[in-house]
């Protein structure tokens, strides 16, 4: 799984971030493009090599001319669709940290977001950094993003407000939930922007490098060259080093009011073949008292940008929310279990300083089931003690006719594991989802089943999975 870790020692900034992200490979070109495509007149934006600490490092300039402007959520949001280089998941993005910072914005002036009018964040270079970050995320092409705990500063800082003490009441709101660490530097380390990025864009924070092969090391220059430590942010890009028993999932979902039965069974089995783990619905109230469906799939995070189309076509949502998420699972391995009705194949799960477990496969079950007239739940019964008797040693998996071979047989049944397994999951998942067979409904049975369907069943569904629904606040660029 390709990671970003974000090491914020000296703070985060929008600037910073987007020059990171240029120096760690993405194409500043494509950037600038995006940037360009905003229409903001007199606007352009330069990339160059500076020093801080005596550390090469990249920097970005915002050339803009004077204004004044101060804008509501409405007009940044027109700013932004009318950026036809921006695609649909940066332009997302950008508004998810817009929506962020208004909504932060809103709560420490007692209004809201949509009567909020921004005033440092309104500026220029502001929206130039938020839709950069956005931009630069998206084209780094990553699974997971990740970051270190960040650095608030101390002191005062002037604000349209007038002064305010570090962190200012906005960030405060923005950094609500995100680890900080102590450093007794007498700046802004992390402005509203870098606040809010941190909150839209990064999925888990770790006091440390995570385990990952390094490719890349982006390294962004903050304004000012501080004598006390280089004001760099360093942007860490490769491979996380696989857990056997850890990986993570992505969420997404979305609400539907106006979509119909048919279209929604149409996209469901869409996104199953399309790479969804599993594709659910959950009945919701929205509002005006109307009936709805949150629409909810996992996948893995690198099939993520291809489901998103798919709703956004199908469904013609106008907001997916996504969530990636950390999964503890077991070693799985298809083992046979000898039987006095015959062979009945299962999986068995393994773990560190965990018994095995052993579930019957509910294919092997129903032909040895239909072979020896038995009820189906008699053959998962006599399978599971079976295995508690003849311990866990794994066999190689047997093909469904040599089932038939030893049971004396003269018809041919050839029941081909291919099957398409049409369980509607339509239920709600605050429930624990304790199925006894454990098929990964969205692959084909080929029969080695190692695909992990309970891919974060295992989860709490009652996370927040709208990571967009806590606050935000305006900017000023980090000094």
């Amino acid at each position: 799984m390709r990671i970003a870790y974000l090491d914020c020692a000296s703070g985060i900034s929008g600037d910073m971030t987007v020059a990171a992200l240029v120096d760690a490979g993405v194409d500043e070109l494509a950037v600038e493009a995006a940037i360009n495509s905003l229409r903001l007149p007199g606007v352009r934006i330069e990339f160059e090599t500076v020093m801080r600490g005596g550390f090469r490092a990249r920097h970005m300039k915002v050339h803009h001319p004077e204004q004044h402007a101060h804008r509501y959520l409405a007009d940044i949001y027109e700013i932004l669709d009318r950026a036809d280089e921006l695609t649909i998941r940066q332009r997302l993005l950008a508004k998810r940290i817009f929506q962020e910072i208004a909504i932060a914005e809103a709560h420490v002036h007692g209004s809201t977001m949509e009567k909020i009018h921004f005033h440092e964040v309104g500026a220029i270079d502001s929206i130039v950094d938020i839709t950069a970050a956005a931009v630069g995320f998206d084209l780094l092409g990553v699974d997971e993003v990740l970051a270190s705990p960040t650095p608030t500063g101390r002191g005062d800082v002037m604000i349209a407000h007038g002064r305010c003490r570090i962190p200012t009441p906005g960030t405060a709101e923005l950094l609500k939930g995100i680890p900080l660490a102590q450093e007794d530097l007498p700046y802004e380390l992390t402005t509203p922007t870098g606040a809010a990025i941190l909150r839209v864009l990064v999925n888990r924070f770790t006091l440390g490098v995570p385990e990952m092969v390094i490719e890349k090391v982006g390294h962004g220059a903050g304004t000012r060259d501080m004598p006390e430590r280089a004001n760099i942010l360093r942007l860490f890009v490769g491979e996380a080093i696989a857990d056997p028993e850890s990986d993570t999932v992505l969420l997404m979902e979305t609400n539907l009011d106006d979509v119909s039965g048919e279209v929604i069974g149409y996209v469901r089995e869409k996104l199953a073949t399309a790479g969804a783990f599993d594709v659910w619905l959950t009945s919701i109230d929205m509002k005006k008292n109307r009936p709805g469906v949150l629409l909810s799939l996992l996948c893995h995070p690198a099939d993520g940008p291809k489901l998103e189309a798919i709703l956004f076509t199908e469904t013609g949502t106008l907001g997916i929310r996504r969530s990636i998420m950390r999964r503890s699972k077991r070693t799985r391995q298809s083992v046979i279990v000898e039987t006095e009705f015959g062979p009945v194949e299962g999986k068995l799960g393994l773990g560190t300083q965990l018994a095995p477990s052993f579930a019957p496969e509910f294919e092997s079950c129903r032909q040895v089931a239909e072979l020896s007239g038995r009820p189906i739940r008699e053959i998962y019964r006599a399978a599971e003690a079976a295995f508690l008797v003849s311990g866990t040693q794994p066999q190689q998996s047997i093909a469904p006719e040599k089932i038939a071979t030893r049971h004396s047989h003269d018809h041919s049944h050839d029941h081909s594991h291919d099957h398409s397994h049409d369980h509607s999951h339509d239920h709600s998942h605050d429930q624990s989802h304790d199925h006894s067979h454990d098929h990964s409904h969205d692959q084909s049975h080929d029969q080695s089943h190692d695909q992990s369907h309970d891919q974060s069943h295992d989860q709490s569904h009652d996370q927040s999975h709208d990571h967009s629904h806590d606050h935000g606040r305006g900017e000023h660029k980090q000094p």
